[in-house]
């Protein structure tokens, strides 16, 4: 059969058969459906009729119909199961009558309305703005919920973050049988358990963390051994002792996958009492945990290593600016073991880029809020040796686990494993930049991932302090792909790295939670592969890509409430990113990013994008308005319902070269247009 006619029969088959596919329902504003079937080019169509309670952006099962609509040729179906909600908590306001209470969603998507028992409105008024929970659903009725809080209407700011929380499918509250069975645990340690354990608690051990964290998932040990090496014990929360597979604790885990960090609250992915208390690493206290203790070289040599479940006790909590401070001045509190550990860090840092890791820097921006949530400042964090002293031991310790249980078989084949992967660079990304950066004198060599690595390090050390550095660096980034989870082992191409995982924070990832598990029971000879471990990885990563997306809306908003008190004032900023209908800036000062529409440009030219440049350039003019520039811009109008920011383009502050530069702007785009063949 030639290729033409198996692309017949296949096109034939599908439109005629009928058949039952899983995919993701996107509702548009109009209330029709769409499923998005992975790897399938066109959705299906699902009119409201055929949702079967299904809701934005669940997990389905949608039994596709023979032909397609007339108009479109799409297919067409009816969801038969939901499979996963994303969403079972909503914003919005109650409207109580004479025909019962019933709670009206704040969304774009349409939804039916939700009906509030008489005892489930928890003195609910009508016209109060909620939060509720869907308690039930029965088939082709509406939804019964409760209220689960209701809301302070003059606090818009919390509103905001709690409805993008949920948006992004992060319940608010743990349901009460979770909450229970985290209070049955009991908070003393055994001395049994601690008989099955290597006892640490003698070595000297600290935590470092942001001065605000309460979750200390991570601790340090150091002590000089006799043959003049250093003993480095990195220490986890053992989270997979308290949360078993299973329990109602590990289910919510798992659906939560993660936790969310905005700017002025946590959800976490484990209640209170086990992320804050019972696994948390505070000073002072015997705590249980999952160990790698290495033995180390003064020259930053693995020597040997253990893998373990271990006992603690935590000497001191130091935040990172304290452990900075002791860096750079050489004196405080365990100064000769922090120096040593900072030194061996350094050095396993330098290793690391040695070997093809990218050095990709980064900067943090967070807001100082006040006591309502309010942002009155910006504070731009870099990543300081305190931080990297803890990045490259976590490092060494993922990595070290990855490579462990990478070397076992079980029915002859590798033990599936949840690894932490990072693809090469997509060549249709990597070719447009690689053009970009020769602009600058920048070459790079593309014949090999070694080779593109090699070129992005040499360029990124090139462009330190330079104009261009801000722009190279952040196109750089987005030619990356993105680390994902599965139990395919391709490497981690940014950390160049074989073998690599996530072991060290079980409080905040579920995927470590898995990884314990395993290691565990290889560590004990008891290998039981875990059940659907791809189908798990591939639900951790999309509710990792959800809690960014989370996190960006977040920092949007708060952007948006910081610069309104900054409406008609001017600011110096950068070009940060270019698109057809204008470009994007982000303020030097506070980091803060807002658009410059075309619109706005009109008066002074017709601006055309050019993608290969990432510039917007003027036809008659020339003038160029590429990533990277810095323009001073007018703050003229802050949207928090859409979380924007519009900026308008101050000419006259613009080009300092050519004073007279505005003028002929404004006079050449007021000439009249030649007409065609004039």
């Amino acid at each position: 059969m030639s290729r033409k006619q198996a692309k017949k029969k296949k096109k034939k088959g599908t439109t005629s058969s009928q058949h039952t596919v899983k995919g993701v329902l996107d509702i548009t504003r109009s209330g029709i459906g769409y499923v998005i079937v992975e790897n399938v080019p066109n959705d299906i169509l699902v009119r409201p009729a055929d949702f079967n309670t299904a809701l934005h952006g669940d997990t389905v099962l949608v039994h596709v119909f023979g032909g397609g609509a007339k108009k479109s040729g799409r297919q067409q179906g009816q969801i038969v199961e939901v499979l996963q909600r994303k969403q079972m908590e909503f914003l919005g306001r109650m409207e109580i009558g004479r025909n019962g209470a019933f709670f009206i969603a704040d969304t774009e998507k349409p939804m039916p309305d939700v009906i509030i028992p008489e005892k489930a409105l928890n003195d609910a008024k009508n016209g109060d703005r909620v939060i509720i929970r869907i308690t039930e659903w029965e088939k082709q009725k509406k939804p019964i919920g409760s209220v689960v809080q209701i809301m302070d209407a003059g606090d818009e700011g919390d509103m905001a973050m709690k409805e993008i929380l949920m948006e992004n499918g992060f319940p608010l509250f743990f349901p009460e049988n979770v909450l229970e069975e985290a209070e049955r645990i009991p908070d003393t340690i055994s001395q049994t358990e601690i008989d099955k354990r290597k006892d640490c608690r003698d070595i000297l051990t600290v935590t470092i963390d942001p001065h605000d964290a309460k979750d200390f998932d991570d601790a340090l040990s150091f002590r000089l051994l006799k043959n003049g090496n250093y003993e480095i014990g990195v220490h986890i929360a053992d989270v997979s002792h308290y949360v078993e597979p299973d329990t109602s604790l590990d289910k919510e885990a798992y659906d939560r996958a993660t936790s969310v960090y905005l700017p002025d609250r946590v959800a976490p992915m484990l209640p209170e009492r086990i992320s804050n208390e019972l696994c948390s690493l505070r000073p002072r206290e015997d705590k249980l945990t999952f160990s790698a203790i290495f033995q180390i070289t003064p020259k930053a040599e693995v020597k040997q290593y253990w893998l373990g479940k271990t006992v603690i006790h935590s000497n001191h909590r130091f935040t990172y600016e304290e452990v900075q401070e002791i860096i750079e001045k050489g004196e405080g509190l365990y100064q000769e073991e922090l120096l040593t550990l900072n030194t061996l860090a350094q050095k396993f840092r330098a290793q690391r880029f040695k070997k093809g890791a990218i050095n990709f820097s980064s900067q943090e921006v967070r807001f100082k809020l006040d006591e309502k949530g309010k942002p009155i400042g910006i504070i731009i964090k870099e990543s300081k040796e305190a931080h990297q002293l803890i990045e490259e031991f976590m490092l060494l310790a993922n990595r070290i686990v990855a490579e462990n249980v990478g070397k076992i078989k079980f029915n002859k084949t590798d033990l599936p494993f949840p690894y932490r992967v990072h693809d090469t660079p997509d060549e249709m990304k990597l070719m447009p930049f690689v053009e970009f950066a020769r602009k600058y004198g920048h070459t790079f060599d593309t014949k090999t991932p070694e080779g593109i690595a090699a070129s992005f390090n040499q360029m990124l050390k090139d462009v330190q302090g330079k104009p261009e550095q801000h722009v190279l660096e952040q196109l750089g980034i987005r030619t990356m792909a993105k680390a994902i989870y599965t139990t395919e082992n391709i490497g981690h191409y940014g950390l160049g790295f074989q073998h690599y995982c996530h072991f060290t924070s079980p409080i905040r990832r579920y995927p470590d939670v898995l990884v314990h598990r395993i290691l565990f029971d290889v560590l004990n000879g008891k290998i039981e592969p875990e059940k659907k471990l791809e189908q798990k990885c591939k639900h951790c990563s999309e509710k990792e890509r959800s809690a960014m997306e989370a996190e960006r809306a977040a920092n949007k908003y708060k952007q948006v409430e910081y610069m309104r008190e900054f409406l008609g004032e001017e600011f110096e900023g950068v070009i940060s990113g270019v698109a057809a209908f204008g470009y994007w800036v982000e303020t030097i000062e506070h980091k803060c990013e807002g658009l410059v529409s075309i619109s706005s440009l009109q008066e002074y030219d017709d601006f055309r994008l050019v993608e290969g440049d990432y510039s917007l350039v003027g036809l008659r003019s020339g003038r160029k308005f590429m990533m990277g520039d810095k323009v001073r811009i007018k703050v003229v109008a802050a949207n928090l319902t859409k979380r924007q920011l519009d900026y308008e383009w101050v000419i006259a502050s613009s080009i300092k070269e050519e004073p007279d530069e505005a003028k002929k702007l404004k006079t050449q785009s007021k000439r009249p247009k030649k007409k065609r063949g004039e």
